[in-house]
């Protein structure tokens, strides 16, 4: 990884900006859920993850609670990341189909991936405020990712972030409005697809499934 990129991480770990968030996320990593009793939490802000080299950025809302929170990797240690990964895997885009933990020799290829939040909020919903002292560091990722085509937003809140990022930073006016497998392009020429979110609730009603996700994802890939 770059120096550039190091150097970002080591702010975004060390950020201690929104106190909402901080007690939050603290609180979470003191309690722990009953199944993760025994672990240390990382409890700190999560930073992004991927090759820097890659033309596609996935984005997500925020860490969850006890997957990235947790873990200290994004989209790691939860139901989301099992499914996430297993299309990623399938679309050759990650070197296998899990997301246990941190160091379990996860890589992907063309790609990097982040959230527009770097700490989870109570109720996954952020304050305009949090997302305003967070997109700094989203605009540093997108600045530093020279190669970069194509946004993936996992789900409609992950989009509307996107969106409203890019209405702040660069005068986006158009009312783009979620859709998956939607392609917008955006004020700087890249291009921005809605996804539906990797959640359990949205495999388990059939909203999403492997196939879907999947054949999205080889999409990108052609479209990168």
């Amino acid at each position: 990884m770059s120096s550039n990129f190091n150097k970002l991480n080591k702010s975004i770990i060390n950020c201690e900006k929104c106190k909402r968030l901080v007690k939050f996320r603290q609180k979470i990593s003191k309690e722990k859920r009953k199944q993760y009793i025994n672990e240390t939490y990382w409890g700190k802000p999560i930073t992004g993850f991927g090759d820097i080299k890659g033309k596609i950025l996935l984005v997500g809302l925020a860490p969850a609670a006890h997957g990235g929170t947790r873990t200290g990797r994004v989209f790691t240690g939860d139901k989301s990341s099992d499914f996430l990964y297993k299309c990623l895997f399938k679309a050759k885009i990650s070197n296998q189909p899990t997301s246990e933990y941190k160091y379990d020799g996860l890589k992907l290829n063309k790609a990097y991936i982040t959230t527009a939040l770097k700490c989870v909020p109570p109720e996954d919903k952020p304050l305009k405020q949090e997302l305003n002292n967070c997109f700094k560091y989203f605009d540093q990722e997108i600045n530093l990712l020279k190669n970069l085509k194509i946004i993936v937003a996992l789900g409609k809140i992950a989009f509307d972030a996107c969106k409203y990022f890019y209405k702040n930073k660069y005068g986006l006016t158009e009312n783009i409005q979620f859709k998956h497998n939607k392609i917008f392009k955006l004020p700087n020429n890249i291009l921005l697809v809605g996804c539906y979110h990797p959640s359990p609730r949205n495999v388990n009603t059939g909203r999403i499934n492997e196939k879907k996700m999947t054949s999205l994802f080889k999409r990108v890939l052609k479209l990168s």
